[in-house]
């Protein structure tokens, strides 16, 4: 895989450079909530300009349906990029339309421009690979070299990530060129004790990524939703809280294979439950009671790890050489259901360990909580991808890269 300190070492001043970035950020209505993804490919795109490079930066946000949709533009994305950059950023209103290419045709030398939503085209994620190719070429018209950099969508097989590297000369940016090789540190000569801490809301997320780690791992920590699939599966009774019971089935299997080779599953020992689930709006107090994690009672849910439970999973980390997390441990966003994120974050502070924070609502809690990303080794901006990743897939992404 060419990295961008090669491209740079060619000479990139007055060529139309082609970033495709990752500036899916969470919005509120047009207000920024998380700018990470934004600072994450920062370095690349000011290396870039200032080498003279004119820099078109291109990303998805969002589901749309394949044509715009105001809810789901990019202009406060770039819009924030300029004020990072300390420039100002061109933006096309369209993706490969008159906009798109009037504005390219009229940057300089080290100016940055951003398209419009990528997905706004239905060539963008289109199935059918003649559509997603004819999309291809109409973004290669608009570039003369390309550089990805957007980790989060490597494991999607869509246009701007798959296919038009294959038209145009490609680089790995400085982005995507870390994450793989932190991911690397995952997967081959790992250090030990090698612990993953896996949350969110659905067992059914992580299934590929249990089974793949279950031949790496010395120990994996469970918490959030998907514990109580967990916790089903060893008989205990998990009353109101989330559960995936076709899952059961499969969890068993894994807690077997996990004792067989001698890897250590930590399930917590309580809990913090309540009736009903908090109001996420106003935050108001939501007033839960701990009980044991083998014994909820029916009608209650389960929000977060309980205080032992968070003591447990600090413990179990204090000697570790190498940590993976992703998944919150709880409903983090609200106050009264964050401290087991926290602890896991905290722990992950205090241990020796190398940890990497796998991307998604892990990221956003470490800022949320207001711990310093720097203090990790690694905070990913592509959760799906790293899991993906983990669990030895090939991501289209990567592999158009390598080709």
């Amino acid at each position: 895989m060419k990295t961008i300190d090669e491209l740079l070492t060619e000479g990139v001043a007055g060529r139309r450079v082609f970033v495709r970035a990752d500036l899916n950020v969470p919005l509120d209505g047009t207000t920024i909530t998380d700018d990470g993804r934004i600072r994450a490919v920062l370095p690349t795109v000011a290396k870039l300009a200032e080498a003279g490079a004119r820099v078109v930066v291109a990303s998805h946000l969002g589901r749309p349906k394949g044509a715009p949709d105001p809810a789901f533009s990019l202009a406060p994305a770039a819009a924030r990029l300029g004020e990072l950059l300390g420039a100002d950023v061109a933006f096309a209103t369209d993706t490969v339309g008159d906009s798109a290419r009037a504005t390219v045709a009229g940057l300089t030398d080290g100016q940055v421009a951003v398209l419009e939503n990528l997905r706004f085209n239905a060539g963008e994620t289109s199935k059918d690979d003649a559509e997603r190719g004819a999309f291809a070429d109409r973004l290669a018209e608009l570039a003369d070299v390309y550089v990805g950099d957007g980790f989060g969508a490597v494991h999607r097989k869509h246009a701007s990530v798959y296919d038009l590297p294959a038209r145009l000369p490609h680089y790995a940016g400085y982005l995507i060129a870390t994450e793989v090789g932190v991911l690397k540190k995952l997967t081959t000569d790992v250090k030990r004790p090698y612990a993953v801490v896996l949350g969110g809301a659905k067992v059914s997320d992580k299934l590929g990524v249990i089974d793949h780690l279950l031949e790496k791992a010395d120990r994996i920590l469970i918490g959030g939703g998907m514990v109580f699939t967990f916790l089903a599966a060893q008989g205990h009774e998990v009353g109101a809280s989330l559960l995936q019971e076709d899952q059961i089935p499969v969890v068993k299997e894994y807690i077997e294979r996990a004792k067989e080779r001698g890897v250590e599953f930590v399930l917590p020992v309580d809990v913090l439950v309540a009736g009903e689930f908090p109001d996420m709006k106003t935050k108001a107090p939501a007033h839960p009671a701990t009980v044991a994690a083998d014994a909820i009672p029916a009608g209650q849910m389960g929000l977060d790890i309980g205080p032992e439970s968070r003591k447990l999973y600090a413990s179990k980390l204090a000697d570790t050489a190498t940590v993976f997390w992703n998944g919150p441990m709880g409903v983090f966003e609200h106050p009264d259901y964050a401290e087991g994120t926290r602890a896991v974050a905290q722990a992950l502070l205090d241990s020796p360990a190398f940890t990497v924070v796998g991307g998604g609502d892990s990221a956003a809690a470490v800022r949320i909580l207001g711990f310093d990303e720097n203090a990790f080794g690694h905070i990913s901006t592509g959760g799906g991808a790293s899991l993906e990743y983990l669990e030895g897939k090939t991501l289209p992404g990567l592999a158009a890269l390598e080709g």
